[in-house]
Order: structure tokens, then C-alpha cells, then sequence
């Protein structure tokens, strides 16, 4: 079929053709079914049509069977025969064996390039989302937030984001006056959840080298899209993890790419497999954001495709928006089961050749009820589809075959290695030796004065204040300290003296005022 990706067909109860139009792969997508129906296989035949016609894929790939993507299939698979009958059936023509251009990404760096960002790219919104902060606490964070960009403050990693926390909850009274109460406890209860996300394995998402998007939009010399693979079935340990990282993705794709209006085929397809961790317990803010993005981001090209179990997964607004669509089977034991069939069926245009309810019901593994857009963006009528054989390998490739994928990329070698340049941490860090380095010379002066001559040099620096012999040896402890000791005791015990406490905000002070 021309100018589109052919899905199947063929059968006397069968569309004869069924394909996605191209210049409306961008009106975004379905792809629904009880677990064990084909969605994996209709996702892989999908990628590989875009690829083909040119367009860059990122997807997830949950399971692992997606690395087959890599690889052409082989005769000796023990499909073999019933793909090659289906394919005659349907009319394939072209059904032939190949290998597609993939670059296989991974947040951990263990089965692809390492795919990174910085807290400040990540933003207070969805780091809150991430972590599961209160309204009080997500509003401290946004406070850390504003500090850090009003300060020139890079927050590029966890450390920084801690670092300045802790320089918050130190300057809590004078912060308190300008952004509303700051408490101790919402501060100590975000550090118990960053700590958590380390413990997820989120350490090693923020950092630099970030991700570069332009190393998502590839093709090859063939000129066939790159498939970016995500190896995701480590990451879905981490659900919560696993969402927000793909919704900061689109995030980014709708922010920085350029308006394309209507595209004859797409910029980039973007899969959101297992779609569900996405709106779980969502934020009606979140919510509203994706919805913003699934709205604006098809004028730049970019199209989205869910993949759930159940079209119910998806909101309302969000799921009015997906013109093309694939309903695999969905299985009805239970009342509610029932329902979620029936409002499943009642979203397509329907067919009067057959009941789409019960279509829906009986399409067996491989098939599916189908509706895709047609000119000027109507949607089809729905159509009950034998999905064509995938021709890349079914299931996943071994290690040798990653590893050498791997080496041939287009970015191998650019993301392995972290960098950790001079950002909030290192800044709070001089700033604090500094103030203890200070502060333990003025006691020593003072220590080497008389009594009269210490009373009145206080008298003139610090209105009376008396520097005791106790405070300057807890300074002169705290200088050999190391950063989360020195930090620990002089921001949080404020130095342990009044004397100490006044140098450290008359310094550190200069951090709140201004630039």
C-alpha cells in the first residue's frame, strides 16, 4: 500500500487491505489486548514499517522480545510455515527476512548506551511525581528549584539537589520570609525519598552527558529510520521510575522540536508500552500535561502510540485523540470485564458486516479489529484484521549479537563515560569550607588577645557576642571533617555558637540576596 504501513488483512471475513496512512501516523495510536494476544508482534511489525519508510522509532521494550528487531528471521524458526501461509493469505507480497538499524539504550548502561538527564531538565513537577510529595513538600522543592536557577546553581545530579536541601533547611527562617514556612520535617521527609529513588537505581539517570535528542531522530545510510530500543525489563521494577522518564522524554520532544504542521510522514514515533504506569494515581496536573503534549506535539511531527491492556487504561480526553487504532483480544469473565468490552467497542465506527463487541471477544492470537484514519483524518470503519508476520526475528537476540550492535552504533562510545563538572554541590561545598576556614581565623586572632582586647573586639564585630573556647574548637574540628560531616555540622548546628552562626549567614548570606 502505498504511502502507508501495511498491517494485514486477506479472508473472506477479513479486510481485504488494512494499512496506516503515513501523513496520519502523527494523529497518534491504540494498541490494546488481554496479555498473550499479539501486541508485542503488532509493536514490532509497526516499528518496522516506520522504519522502512524512513521515520526514527523509540520504544520500550518490557519483555525483551524487541531486541529481535536487530536480526532478520530465519526459515528455521518453527513459525516459519504458518508466517509464510499468513503472509500469502493476506496478500504480502513483499514478506521477506531482514535486519533493522537499532540503537539499544538503557538507563542502568547494562544492555545499551547509557541515556542520562540532569535534575534541572527533570523539573520540580515530575521529580515530585517521582517521588510522591506531598503539595507541601513539592512546594519546597520548587522553592530549591528557583534558588538554584536565581543563583546560577546547576543541578545536574542527586548530590547537587541534596547539597541544596540541606543549604535550604540552614536558611529556612530567611527563605520562610519571602516563599512561605519552610519545615525541617518536609525537608528530612524529601531526603528519605531521594534516597529511596537512589536505591531505584535513579543515580544513574541524572547526570552528564545528558541525552542528546538528535541521537533519537536517525536514519541510516539506507535511509531507514533508527529503532531506538529501551531496555526496560529491569526499569519496570520501578514503575513510577519507568513512566516518568518516557513523559520527561515526550516533555522534551515537545519543547525543543520545531513546528512541522502536517508532515507527509511523521518526524518520530514514539511507543508508550504498558501505558497504564503513566496514569496510576496521577496528578489531575500530570494528567493535564500529558494531555496538553498528546494534543500539541503532532504538529511537530511527532506521533504517539499507548500500548495497555485495556483502552480503559487511558483517560477520556487522552484516549479521544488516538485515531489509529489495533484492539486485540479482550476477555470477558466478570461483570466489569463486560462493561470495559462493550466501551471498548462503543469507541469505534461500526461495521455492518459484523458486531465489533463480539469481534472484539473472538479475534484469536495474531488478529485484531482494526480502524485507522483515512483522508482528512476520518477514522475508518473498524475491520477485523489478520496481523501480517513480522520480518525481523521473533523473540530476543543473544549477548554477542547486542554486544556487536551495540559497537556498530552511531553514538557508541559518547555516553559510557560520566562527566561531573563544577555544579551546586562543589559551589555549596566551597562556599562552606570557605566560611569554616574564616571563621576559625577570627577565633584564633581573638584567642591570642587579652581579655579586655577580645571583649572589645566582640564588642565592635558582634554587638557583644563572646567567642568561647569551645566554639573555636568545634571549628577547628569541623575544618578536617569531610563535606556531609562539615555540611551536617555547620549548616544544620549552625556551627554550634552564636559567633560561628552569624559569619556563616553573613557569607552564605550572600547566596539569598542576590547574584
Amino acid at each position: 500500500m502505498e504511502n502507508s504501513i501495511f498491517l494485514g488483512g486477506g479472508g473472506e471475513e477479513y479486510a481485504t487491505k488494512q494499512g496506516l496512512s503515513l501523513k496520519y501516523a502523527n494523529r497518534h495510536g491504540l494498541v490494546a489486548g488481554a496479555t498473550g494476544t499479539g501486541k508485542t508482534v503488532t509493536l514490532q511489525i509497526l516499528a518496522e514499517g516506520f522504519s522502512k519508510a524512513g521515520v526514527p522509532v523509540f520504544l520500550s521494550d518490557v519483555k525483551g522480545d524487541l531486541s529481535g528487531l536487530a536480526q532478520a528471521g530465519s526459515p528455521d524458526f518453527k513459525l516459519h510455515a504458518p508466517f509464510t501461509e499468513r503472509a500469502q493469505k493476506i496478500g504480502f507480497q513483499d514478506y521477506a527476512y531482514e535486519s533493522f538499524p537499532v540503537t539499544f539504550w538503557d538507563l542502568f548502561g547494562e544492555q545499551g548506551h547509557p541515556v542520562r538527564t540532569t535534575v534541572a531538565d527533570m523539573g520540580p513537577l515530575l521529580l515530585s511525581r517521582l517521588m510522591e510529595l506531598s503539595e507541601a513538600q513539592e512546594g519546597i522543592l520548587n522553592i530549591a528549584f528557583r534558588l538554584a536557577d536565581e543563583q546560577g546553581l546547576p543541578l545536574l545530579d542527586l548530590k547537587d539537589l541534596q547539597a541544596l536541601l540541606v543549604w535550604v533547611g540552614e536558611n529556612r527562617a530567611d527563605l520562610g520570609l519571602r516563599y512561605g514556612n519552610i519545615s525541617i520535617s518536609s525537608i528530612g521527609a524529601i531526603q528519605r525519598r531521594l534516597l529511596v529513588l537512589e536505591n531505584q537505581g535513579g543515580t544513574k539517570l541524572f547526570g552528564e552527558p545528558a541525552l542528546e535528542l538528535s541521537d533519537l531522530i536517525q536514519t541510516d545510510d539506507a535511509g531507514r529510520g533508527r529503532i531506538n530500543i529501551l531496555a526496560a525489563d529491569k526499569l519496570m521494577g520501578s514503575p513510577r521510575l519507568y513512566a516518568t522518564f518516557l513523559l520527561w522524554l515526550l516533555s522534551e520532544l515537545f519543547e525543543d522540536l520545531p513546528e512541522v504542521g502536517d508532515p507527509d510522514k511523521p518526524k518520530l514515533v514514539f511507543f508508550f508500552d504498558e501505558a497504564h504506569l503513566l496514569f496510576d494515581d496521577a496528578p489531575k496536573a500530570l494528567v493535564d500535561k500529558v494531555e496538553q503534549v498528546a494534543r500539541l506535539i503532532r504538529s511537530k511531527g511527532v506521533g504517539i502510540y499507548f500500548i495497555s491492556q485495556n483502552p480503559a487504561d487511558i483517560p477520556e480526553d487522552i484516549l479521544g485523540q488516538l485515531g489509529n487504532r489495533v484492539q486485540h483480544a479482550l476477555r470477558a469473565f466478570t461483570a466489569k470485564d463486560r462493561k470495559m468490552l462493550r466501551l471498548a467497542a462503543e469507541t469505534y465506527r461500526d461495521n455492518p458486516r459484523f458486531s465489533t463487541e463480539q469481534a472484539i471477544r473472538e479475534v484469536g492470537v495474531g488478529e485484531a479489529v482494526t480502524s485507522m484514519l483515512m483522508k482528512k483524518g476520518v477514522p475508518g470503519v473498524v475491520e477485523r484484521t489478520l496481523i501480517r508476520p513480522p520480518s525481523s526475528k521473533l523473540g530476543p537476540i543473544d549477548g554477542p549479537t547486542r554486544k556487536a550492535v551495540l559497537a556498530a552504533s552511531p553514538v557508541a562510545g559518547k555516553y559510557e563515560a560520566i562527566t561531573d563538572r563544577r555544579s551546586a554541590y562543589e559551589i555549596l561545598k566551597k562556599r562552606s569550607e570557605d566560611a569554616a576556614q574564616q571563621a576559625e581565623k577570627l577565633e584564633e586572632r581573638e584567642e591570642d588577645m587579652s581579655p579586655a582586647e577580645r571583649e572589645y573586639s566582640a564588642g565592635r564585630r558582634y554587638s557583644g557576642t563572646r567567642v568561647t573556647r569551645s566554639t573555636s574548637r568545634t571549628t577547628r574540628r569541623s575544618k578536617g571533617d569531610s563535606f556531609g560531616t562539615a555540611m551536617g555540622k555547620m549548616v544544620m548546628k549552625e556551627l554550634s555558637g552564636t559567633t560561628g552562626r552569624r559569619i556563616v549567614r553573613g557569607i552564605l548570606g550572600g547566596l539569598f540576596k542576590g547574584r
